[in-house]
C-alpha cells in the first residue's frame, strides 16, 4: 500500500488517477469486478475513500474507464494479430483468422472479459451522465477502431456488417465468460457429478463456436 501526500498539481492529480486505476486491474487479477469494493480499493491505494471520490465520483466510475482502456490496448492486440492476413486468400480462411483472432486476444485480457461481463448490468447503473458521455465517446472510437480492423481482413462484410458482428461478438463474450467462470458452489457441483460436463462451459470454445455461427450466416452471401 503507498499512502499519498496531498495532490497540489495537475501532475500529482494524474499520478493519484494512474494509480487508483493500477491498483482496481491489480485487484481484478485476484477477484471479479462484483468483489472489487471502493473500501478495499481505497486501503490498497493508500487514499481515504473521500480522497478516492476526489478523482472518481464512484467505483463504477474506475472500473468503466479502465474498461475503456483494457479496450482500446484489445483493440490494437487485434488488429496486430491479424496484420499478416492476405487479402488474396480463400475467404473461408480469413473469416477462420478473424475469429481465432477474436477469441486468443480477448481470452489474453481476462480483466477485459470481466468488465465487458458486467459493463450493462453493475458498471453503468451508478454514474453521471458526465462520466456516461466519456465512457461512451472512447468506446465509439475504438468501436471505429475495430470496425477498420475487420474490414481489413474481411472486407466481404462491409463496414455495417463488420459493425454488426463487432457489437454481437462482444455481448458474447461477456455472456461466455460469465457463465463460464462460475461462482465456487457452481463448480463444486460439476466436480461432484461428472454428468454435468456436457453443460459446463469454457470460454475460448464456446467463444469460438459462436462466433463461427454469426460469421457463418453471412458467408454463404458473400461467397455467392
Amino acid at each position: 500500500m503507498t499512502t499519498f501526500q496531498r495532490a497540489r498539481s495537475a501532475e500529482q492529480r494524474a499520478v493519484r488517477r494512474r494509480a487508483i486505476l493500477e491498483t482496481a486491474a491489480a485487484m481484478l487479477t485476484e477477484m471479479p469486478v462484483a468483489d472489487v469494493s471502493l473500501n478495499e480499493l481505497s486501503r490498497r491505494v493508500g487514499l481515504a475513500k473521500s480522497n478516492v471520490l476526489n478523482y472518481f465520483e464512484s467505483r463504477e466510475a474506475v472500473l468503466l474507464e479502465l474498461s475503456s482502456t483494457e479496450l482500446t490496448a484489445w483493440v490494437e492486440d487485434l488488429a496486430a494479430a491479424l496484420a499478416g492476413v492476405a487479402p488474396t486468400a480463400p475467404v473461408d480462411e480469413r473469416a477462420e483468422r478473424l475469429v481465432s483472432a477474436v477469441v486468443s486476444t480477448l481470452a489474453a485480457r481476462p480483466v477485459l472479459c470481466d468488465l465487458i461481463s458486467a459493463q450493462a448490468s453493475v458498471l453503468e447503473r451508478n454514474i453521471s451522465t458526465e462520466t456516461a458521455l466519456a465512457f461512451k465517446r472512447a468506446a465509439a472510437i475504438a468501436f471505429e477502431r475495430m470496425i477498420a480492423v475487420v474490414v481489413g481482413a474481411l472486407p466481404e462484410l462491409g463496414a455495417e456488417g463488420s459493425g454488426r458482428f463487432i457489437a454481437a461478438a462482444s455481448m458474447l463474450a461477456g455472456a461466455i465468460w460469465t457463465h463460464s467462470h462460475p461462482v465456487p458452489a457452481v463448480v463444486a457441483a460439476y466436480e461432484a457429478d461428472l454428468s454435468l460436463g456436457t453443460i459446463r462451459m469454457e470460454f475460448e470454445p464456446a467463444l469460438r463456436d459462436n462466433l463461427w455461427l454469426l460469421l457463418r450466416g453471412a458467408l454463404p452471401r458473400l461467397t455467392q
